[in-house]
């Protein structure tokens, strides 16, 4: 049975028991699946990939809100107004 693995770097339940941040540094900062019979069976996303990870998930759900908000009409307002 195939399987799809969503990184470029994956290692076995074995290498990540044996060594756990050799396996987290050969990421380089990008997740890691980890397999377990040659089969995905989670993936380690070190912090840093997690933040990024979050940030582009919060610009696409702003981006979304722009996308809704740009045909509604314009309100000139001046900075007396506010």
């Amino acid at each position: 049975m195939t399987h799809q693995i969503l990184t470029e770097i994956a290692a076995s339940i074995s290498e990540l028991k044996a060594n756990p941040m050799k396996v987290v540094s050969s990421g380089n900062g990008m997740p890691i699946a980890v397999l377990n019979r040659n089969e995905p069976a989670f993936y380690c996303v070190p912090a840093a990939a997690y933040e990024a990870m979050m940030e582009l998930l919060d610009d696409i759900e702003l981006l979304k809100l722009v996308k809704e908000r740009m045909d509604e009409p314009a309100v000139r307002v001046t900075l007396d107004d506010l």
